[in-house]
């Protein structure tokens, strides 16, 4: 097994006088070292009363608020007698206030390299608020679970920008949140100050898996790396009334619904030929959120190869799929979702409506990804100025 060494790991052996007098902290559960030590620990050992304060994202610093839209506020943390800002509340980019206590800001996030998993976003808004307010801002790098080379997806719309995808990237965007924070700060002139400590050890092609290091969940529904690898398409049933899983033991991974025959739905899904998976049919009771309490037939996703596997394709071909047997049950959720309270969800989670449409219209799964090359292609012309690994 190779041998990575995290941001958080490089750092903590390094020199860290350049920080500053006055840092700030943005963390969740997934912010360890190898040796599963906390950042916040390290940085009190380290940097003493120079740590001044402490930020969180969705789901909490310490991943305590298990849903989507469950806001969280400030708290004043007495193990380390620091105040805790919420980033996931009353706002999502740091105010003033807060950015005046610290020169610098350090962000320490698992990302699990899909569009709509809301901590880059926060990262980006991090970004803006610490250029217009002249914070230096240091990324911890950690590896994408996904790895560095799959790609995939269309790359959202201007018109469908939102807190699960505030700047223009395709659903699997194959970069570490180190490299896009040097995308979204150059390409997009944010202009903050940026310094990110890079990994050493990691390969594109590497899964979590080859890393060595240990998987913390990042998020209360991102259990494990097989979660990580179906949820780039599996998040897409948030916008509809099925299940994607969410109060079982396996979110995500699991769908369905009580009006699905789960038979029916395998074999129609066999005809789309999807590379690198097969359903498994199956009944499940979620213990909350969609259907909580109610059996539910549906199917799991198994990967059966990872390098041919297209989670957003296959998303796509489940939702075509349910709607050609269920034209009248499968439904699109109304908002408010993630503080969008006009468009679709499904819509800002496709980051267009088309992808809508093209199902609505039960149009091929051929089409639909023809639908996205050139864009995707202009993306990759982008991300080639941004990849620090090979």
């Amino acid at each position: 097994m190779s041998r990575v060494f995290s941001g958080l790991d490089v750092l903590r052996e390094g020199d860290l006088q350049g920080l500053g007098q006055r840092v700030g902290l943005l963390a969740h559960p997934a912010s360890v070292a190898s040796d599963l030590t906390h950042a916040v620990v390290i940085f009190r050992e380290k940097l003493a009363d120079r740590l001044v304060c402490l930020l969180g994202p969705q789901h909490g610093l310490y991943g305590e608020t298990q849903d989507n839209m469950i806001e969280w506020e400030d708290f004043y943390e007495p193990n380390f007698g620091l105040a805790v800002h919420s980033l996931y509340g009353r706002s999502r980019k740091p105010q003033k206030y807060i950015l005046d206590k610290i020169d610098t800001l350090i962000i320490d996030l698992q990302d699990v390299g899909a569009r709509y998993y809301t901590f880059i976003w926060t990262m980006a808004l991090c970004l803006e608020a610490c250029a217009e307010q002249k914070v230096k801002v240091v990324v911890l790098d950690r590896p994408n679970p996904l790895g560095g080379l799959k790609v995939e997806g269309n790359v959202s719309s201007h018109d469908f920008l939102s807190f699960v995808g505030l700047y223009p990237l395709p659903v699997c965007h194959g970069l570490t949140i180190g490299e896009l924070a040097c995308l979204l700060n150059q390409h997009y002139r944010i202009n903050a100050q940026l310094e990110v400590v890079w990994m050493e050890g990691w390969r594109r092609w590497m899964s979590f898996s080859d890393t060595g290091l240990p998987w913390v969940a990042p998020s209360p529904n991102m259990p494990g790396l097989q979660t990580a690898r179906v949820y780039p398409g599996m998040c897409l049933l948030e916008g509809t009334n099925i299940s994607e899983g969410r109060g079982t033991t396996l979110p995500f991974e699991l769908f369905g619904a009580p009006f699905i025959q789960p038979w029916d739905m395998v074999r129609e899904l066999g005809y789309h030929s999807l590379p690198g998976v097969v359903f498994r049919p199956c009944y499940f009771k979620p213990m909350f959120h969609k259907f909580q309490g109610e059996l539910c037939a549906g199917a799991q996703v198994h990967i059966t190869d990872w390098d041919s596997f297209k989670p957003y394709l296959t998303a796509i071909a489940i939702l075509k799929t349910i709607n050609h047997l269920y034209p009248d049950r499968l439904k699109w959720k109304l908002p408010p979702y993630e503080y969008e309270y006009e468009k679709l969800p499904i819509d800002i989670l496709c980051g267009t409506d088309q992808i809508r449409r093209r199902i609505e219209q039960h149009a091929p799964l051929a089409e639909i990804e023809e639908s996205w090359r050139r864009d995707l292609e202009e993306f990759l012309a982008i991300r080639r100025n941004y990849l620090h690994y090979e």
